[in-house]
């Protein structure tokens, strides 16, 4: 079974503190390898964790206030350094790329590889990466600049066929590729035998939704319906409200409640104000609206497991 794993790399909002780094996370979908947000300290966080910098190959921005992406030059110019010469895509604001070239310009910096950049448009729902193995599409978020979130998706893994099906029914090769794309078999008397009977071991698709900055907002759930892991920001408690209104973000109390509506599984909070020391009240009220809480922590690595159908 091909991995999904999720590893928090930083849950702090916008002030770092002594022992949280701004917004950072590493998504692996079998063996891919994805770079959400890119705040101050990323690389030193993949350094401590033990992640190859060269193993990534997209890296997504949602916003440009700087917890998201102020370490994103440091870490560019580390890969170039380290002498990387493949593609690295990065989809973002278009004036990312502006403000990375003028710094590419004013340090004469040539990196060894090409930077491709895909820019946001906000739309809910459109495409931005998509292989044989999962699909990414972006998420207009409601913030106080244009804000994109992500959800991913694992396409269908084909199920087994066992050999005992196999040869009750001498299968041919060709007949096992069409019956683990879902076709049904037919036999030579016109008996048609469902494909639930042959396959074994087929799983749900996983899926995971990263909701970053935004204030309170139902018109996101739609799109992240029925999602297997959901990260949604958490900025303050309830007792903030006001203030989170005025800057734009959610209350725990809120993040539960969108989990809530949005029938996901698992919800992980983060971006927590640096008032907060301690994290826990946080989750305790989150979980007042959804029991299936927990805390962003770094280093902690997330495996939505697969569910056999």
């Amino acid at each position: 079974m091909q991995n999904f794993e999720l590893m928090i790399l930083g849950c702090s909002s916008a002030t770092p503190t002594s022992t949280r780094n701004p917004t950072a996370q590493l998504l692996n979908i079998a063996e891919r390898f994805f770079l959400i947000d890119c705040g101050e300290g990323t690389q030193m966080q993949l350094r401590k964790f033990h992640v190859k910098f060269q193993k990534i190959n997209h890296i997504l921005i949602s916003h440009l206030h700087g917890d998201h992406y102020l370490g994103l030059m440091g870490l560019i110019s580390s890969m170039h350094l380290l002498g990387r010469t493949n593609d690295l895509h990065v989809y973002c604001p278009a004036e990312l790329q502006e403000i990375l070239e003028v710094q590419f310009k004013h340090s004469q910096t040539r990196l060894n590889y090409t930077i491709v950049y895909h820019h946001h448009t906000y739309e809910n729902n459109v495409l931005l990466f998509e292989d044989e193995k999962v699909e990414v599409r972006g998420i207009a978020l409601n913030h106080r600049i244009p804000c994109c979130g992500f959800i991913f998706r694992e396409k269908p893994l084909p199920g087994n066929i066992s050999k005992e099906m196999i040869v009750k029914y001498k299968l041919t090769v060709e007949e096992i590729v069409y019956l683990k794309q879902g076709s049904d078999l037919s036999l030579a008397d016109g008996t048609v035998v469902p494909n639930k009977d042959l396959i074994t071991n087929k799983t749900f698709p996983r899926s995971y939704a990263f909701c970053s900055d935004t204030i309170y907002d139902e018109g996101i759930i739609p799109y992240i319906k029925d999602v297997d892991l959901l990260y949604h920001e958490a900025t303050f408690m309830n007792a903030m409200l006001p203030r989170a209104i005025q800057t734009h973000h959610t209350t725990a109390l809120q993040a539960g409640i969108i989990a809530q509506k949005a029938n996901a599984k698992k919800l992980i909070i983060g971006h927590y104000s640096a008032r907060y020391k301690d994290i826990e009240p946080l989750v305790d009220e989150a979980r007042q609206t959804f029991e299936n809480t927990f805390p962003a922590i770094e280093g902690e690595v997330t495996t939505v497991s697969p569910v056999l159908i």
